[in-house]
């Protein structure tokens, strides 16, 4: 199956990196259009100077006001919108309930649940002018599932799934399709620094962690970032022209999470 995007209009966050970077590279490929953004400009300049044509801008998607100077400036530079891409978010803190800061579990809200929100609500009057178009919104395993000692992280994600579900019904008149993507443990090193931190709270080898995340995965490896880009190419796609309001999962066959 060839997969196009050829003539439409996206924005990625958090693309510097990661999923978001994977994201870009295989909508580009398609033919897509691409404003992205994230918080580290390093990165974020290396993948644009990757990707002819593209553009981008140093956001951190926590902050209304950064957003919507982002906005503000991707909107008019694509002159269109037909996909937006939510995909910025943090791991957050790990660590039981009563021993993490309450900073740390506000912010942590803070990036993955209102950045979405500040993001969707300027982009929807344009998704809308457009005639409609794809909203993909990055959830996780840990909004299906209890994921202990990440209860921050696992809060954000179930939220996500919810506002996607609530955001397909209330937008589809405007034949605006939106669907979450629930990866598992993505190999990287996000998911490192997870196995790290959480054998140190276990007093447990990594290796011995690793081992543990890895028992409930059917196919008994991690999934790869290519994997979701992938999956958010087929949702925004004309292949997937009538999927809407799923939370789908890319997650090598996850039962549970430890």
């Amino acid at each position: 199956m060839q997969l196009s995007l050829k003539g439409k209009h996206a924005i990625i966050t958090a693309a510097g990196s990661g999923i978001g970077k994977r994201t870009a590279e295989v909508f580009h490929a398609a033919g897509c259009r691409l404003f992205l953004c994230d918080i580290d400009e390093a990165a974020l300049d290396a993948v644009v100077k990757a990707l002819p044509g593209s553009f981008g801008m140093v956001v951190d998607v926590s902050d209304m006001a950064q957003v919507d100077r982002f906005m503000d400036v991707a909107l008019a530079e694509l002159n269109g919108l037909d996909i937006l891409v939510n995909n910025a978010g943090i791991a957050g803190p790990t660590a039981p309930i009563d021993e993490i800061d309450p900073a740390d579990w506000q912010r942590t809200l803070d990036v993955n649940l209102n950045g979405l929100f500040y993001c969707t609500r300027r982009a929807v009057p344009a998704l809308k002018k457009s005639g409609g178009g794809c909203i993909v919104n990055l959830s996780s395993a840990a909004g299906r599932f209890a994921f202990p000692m990440r209860s921050p992280y696992s809060a954000t994600k179930w939220g996500v799934v919810g506002v996607t579900r609530t955001l397909s019904v209330e937008l589809g008149d405007h034949n605006i399709r939106v669907n979450a993507i629930l990866p598992g443990s993505v190999a990287g090193p996000r998911i490192e620094k997870v196995i790290a931190d959480k054998a140190a709270a276990r007093g447990i080898d990594p290796e011995a962690q690793r081992a543990k995340m890895l028992e409930p995965i059917s196919l008994k490896e991690f999934v790869t970032s290519t994997d979701i880009a992938n999956m958010a190419l087929y949702l925004c796609s004309d292949a997937g022209r009538h999927i809407s309001g799923q939370c789908l999962n890319v997650d090598a066959g996850t039962e549970y999470l430890s």
